[in-house]
């Protein structure tokens, strides 16, 4: 690395730009959450129509995944992102003109494809540029830029709405995400060093390296079952459960809904922070990751089991803290295996995430609309509390599967 102000230029070309990346994937990922009253008074959804159409922005984005580990480790994350983030402005533009909830579906899954790289762009432009040690907090920093995008798309959309409606919104989103694709192309460097260019068979032996190793498996079941189930539920049903059982208006959501977002903010921050910090005293950082994880499933069990009205909004303020934990792992991983294969580690590891966060948000909307909605059009507490529940469960049974000693670990 160069030195100086060179040094710090170049940290900068690198941090500002995958950090607004990264700021509109989690925009996009969690404005259903205060959009989902509008979408379902225009176009009539019931809560597994909201739960698929906000569910296909991460179906596209898993499927990117393995393909896309294996074009960052050839073509470097400058040019591949900014290419996918072309086809998420399409995918804006769409969702902003459709007029049906099929027309909704392809605009959000445009999305979720356009977006696919923002994080794995920056994490493969990381382990090129940043020593190992210093992966854990500088992650962090990616994902704190993260979680501004989920508080702007809390109070600040909801703000916006006064002004605009939401098929607005999303043509501003548009135009922002060809500014941003065209930002990345001109100002984020090339790897200092190049990879030797591998042959597709090379390429795939090492996406076998990585699905083949002891370890990852150890790690990988609890780190995607809770990032999973965080992101299913704070990307869309945290909004319903603060209307449904907390009987919040709509301002008052979204005004929570940004308390959560802050938190998720700072619980990126910090929890990256102290994973470097204790890797220095020898506590590696796949441990501090599960220590969060397993507060973030404490913190589930007293959300599931309907806390006490005063506990409402710190229980969510915490949900959003330790949420984040799971990312942790993510840079975990990417030291355990080569340099070359970070891609590939890193959206493998994604890959799961993002189809399990799919299936847990469609499947909480099938769940919830077991229950018939009240005089009010609102669901019960008993179809939140079996919904979350259900996460929950496999969350505990992730973490009994992570403490389990085995040679692996």
């Amino acid at each position: 690395m160069t030195t100086g102000s060179n040094r710090r230029q170049i940290i900068l070309r690198i941090l500002l730009p995958c950090a607004a990346g990264y700021f509109l994937s989690y925009l996009f990922r969690t404005i259903n959450a205060v959009l989902s009253p509008d979408l379902v008074a225009e176009l009539g959804l019931a809560a597994d129509d909201l739960g698929l159409l906000t569910a296909a922005y991460f179906i596209t984005f898993a499927a990117a995944q393995l393909p896309l580990g294996l074009l960052l480790d050839r073509y470097g994350p400058r040019r591949v992102e900014a290419g996918l983030l072309c086809i998420a402005a399409l995918g804006a533009l769409i969702f902003a003109l459709g007029e049906s909830q099929l027309q909704l579906i392809v605009g959000r899954g445009l999305i979720g494809l356009g977006v696919s790289a923002c994080l794995m762009a920056a994490f493969k432009a990381f382990t090129q540029w940043f020593e190992p040690g210093r992966l854990p907090f500088i992650n962090g920093i990616i994902m704190a830029a993260g979680g501004l995008g989920a508080l702007t798309a809390t109070a600040p959309v909801q703000a916006a709405l006064t002004i605009t409606d939401w098929r607005g919104i999303f043509l501003v989103l548009a135009g922002f995400t060809l500014v941003c694709a065209f930002a990345l192309l001109k100002v984020v460097p090339d790897a200092p060093t190049q990879s030797a260019q591998e042959s597709l068979s090379r390429q795939l032996q090492g996406i076998k390296t990585v699905f083949t190793d002891s370890f990852f498996w150890k790690v990988a079941p609890l780190a995607i079952l809770s990032q999973a189930s965080f992101i299913s539920i704070q990307s869309l049903w945290s909004g319903p459960w603060l209307r449904d059982v907390a009987g919040l208006d709509r301002a008052e959501t979204a005004d929570t809904l940004l308390l959560v977002a802050g938190a998720m903010s700072l619980g990126f921050l910090s929890i990256g922070f102290l994973a470097e910090r204790l890797a220095r005293i020898g506590v590696p950082p796949v441990r501090v990751s599960a220590a969060g994880m397993s507060i973030f499933i404490l913190i589930q069990t007293l959300i599931v089991f309907q806390p006490p009205v005063v506990w409402y909004t710190p229980a969510w303020l915490m949900f959003g803290f330790f949420g984040t934990s799971g990312i942790i792992q993510y840079a975990s991983l990417s030291q355990h295996f080569p340099r070359d294969l970070s891609g590939r580690v890193n959206t493998a590891i994604n890959l799961m995430v993002f189809v399990s966060a799919f299936f847990l948000q469609w499947v909480s909307g099938v769940i919830i609309e077991l229950w018939p909605q009240t005089a009010s059009a609102q669901y019960p507490v008993q179809s939140y509390q079996t919904a979350f529940g259900l996460l929950w469960s496999m969350q505990l049974a992730a973490l009994a599967w992570f403490l389990y000693p085995t040679a692996g670990k």
